[in-house]
């Protein structure tokens, strides 16, 4: 399964929704691994060194943040972006839906805006 680090700016009540759907999930807060205040290409390189893919809502810097790694062939294991106007319970099923069906390596260099 995958394993996520949250942004510092990820929704609070999606990631505590998220965990108890699935205590299980293999999730880390930026806050709790000493990311906070970090700027994003500093979260993306710790994301990638531990094999995590990001969860955030920020579609403006992190995504460009993410695209510039890309294309500068640095590893990425991937960025999922959620949208808080959307009910928690559907943020979750989609992360979930993700998460249950991705391989480890499958969102590799990838921005996946959820919903799908």
């Amino acid at each position: 399964m995958l394993r996520f680090l949250s942004d510092e700016d990820f929704n609070g009540h999606v990631l505590q929704a998220l965990l108890s759907s699935d205590p299980a999930l293999d999730v880390v807060r930026a806050q709790d691994v000493g990311l906070m205040s970090m700027p994003d290409p500093g979260v993306l390189d710790w994301a990638a060194q531990a094999g995590r893919v990001v969860l955030t809502r920020d579609r403006g810097t992190m995504t460009g943040h993410a695209y510039d790694r890309i294309r500068a062939g640095r590893p990425m294991p991937g960025v999922e972006v959620t949208r808080d106007s959307l009910p928690v319970q559907l943020q979750v099923q989609d992360i979930l839906t993700v998460a249950y069906c991705s391989l480890p390596g499958e969102l590799d260099d990838q921005v996946v805006f959820l919903p799908i």
